[in-house]
């Protein structure tokens, strides 16, 4: 697979698709999903953020590369001092990759060591690719194997994991995350909702890759997952200035001891879905990272903050989003959360 990233960073075991599959609009996805159409099966037209939302995206990258540096080099030494130094990083395509680049990165600069780094896809309801399992498994032993994304939401993602990974003998489903504010792992940088400036942008953070595609008249029976590459917005591509961006505060980090909420994010967000009357819970996805990308990808009905959040500057990137797509901005009391987004459910659905 195709990507901007350097290969001695990560293997991308993907096939590229690029060219077979016709993007839709946000408006026609949508309806789709909500009439039963698999996300997987569809391509979202990539945003492409206004000047103004650079400006806060930068502004953001300024501020919250320590908490994120802070984080990565927390989640590094949990992941040695657990997997020890023949660990091999799996990062969940795409959100997961410039973690797992940064996570390599980090325990190259600390440990001097280098630990192999692959992405595969896995897809909520669909699971994991499993000739991409069979690939790393003919390479490293089960032990060995540690999955990376980038946060986690309400834990849908490692659900899918836990179930799928059964049928592997010693696989360990402990999913690495710089992020968990639902507190469902202990493996992670922090439990702080906090930004990771990845979050606010698609495939020009992410190595120029799209979100990963299932589709049984693209993929075969012994094919990877397939993801296209955006070779034309390779003159917006900050893959590499984000994780610079974060590598310049590795010498001055300290390991953060953030103290998670009681009880778990799932549990709240079937509160806040009851308070709104809404039905299927996977339409309220919460957190920073989970609210930026509903309003970059999805039909927003509104965005939920936390008060004590609503003037945060770590939420600037979102309000200006919400304002350019019209969306309302709700305050709301959170708990394990600062924002959540809500999509808007579609009446013809």
């Amino acid at each position: 697979m195709r990507s901007s990233y350097k290969e001695e960073d990560v293997v991308l075991l993907l096939k590229d698709i690029t060219g077979m599959i016709e993007p839709k609009s946000t408006e026609e996805r949508e309806r789709l999903i909500q009439s039963g159409k698999h996300y997987c099966e569809m391509l979202p037209l990539e945003y492409v953020p206004t000047q103004k939302y650079m400006d806060v995206y930068n502004q953001s990258l300024a501020a919250f590369s320590k908490p994120v540096a802070n984080a990565v080099a927390c989640l590094s030494q949990k992941i040695i001092a657990r997997k020890g130094k023949d660990v091999a990083l799996v990062s969940l395509a795409r959100a997961g990759i410039p973690i797992g680049i940064l996570i390599k990165h980090y325990i190259a600069w600390k440990y001097k060591i280098s630990v192999p780094h692959y992405s595969i896809s896995i897809i909520r309801g669909r699971g994991i690719d499993r000739n991409a399992m069979r690939y790393i498994l003919e390479r490293h032993s089960p032990a060995q194997i540690l999955f990376v994304d980038g946060w986690i939401g309400k834990g849908a993602i490692l659900g899918e994991l836990k179930k799928e990974l059964s049928d592997y003998k010693n696989v360990s489903s402990d999913l690495a995350v710089i992020s968990d504010p639902a507190n469902i792992t202990d493996l992670c940088g922090t439990h702080e909702d906090i930004l990771i400036p990845s979050s606010c942008l698609n495939s020009t953070v992410s190595g120029l890759i799209s979100r990963t595609v299932l589709r049984d008249d693209l993929i075969g029976p012994d094919d990877f997952h397939g993801a296209v590459f955006y070779g034309e917005l390779k003159d917006s591509d900050l893959s590499y200035s984000f994780i610079e961006a974060i590598e310049k505060k590795f010498s001055d980090v300290a390991v953060d001891d953030f103290i998670p909420e009681d009880g778990n994010g799932r549990d709240e967000v079937v509160e806040i879905a009851s308070h709104f009357g809404i039905d299927d819970i996977n339409l309220v996805k919460p957190g920073i990272g989970e609210a930026t990308r509903v309003l970059l990808r999805r039909l927003p009905w509104k965005i939920i903050v936390d008060k004590r959040y609503m003037d945060s500057p770590q939420l600037s990137h979102l309000l200006k989003l919400a304002e350019e797509k019209n969306v309302p901005v709700e305050e709301y009391p959170l708990r394990h959360y600062k924002c959540c987004g809500i999509i808007k459910k579609l009446a013809d659905a």
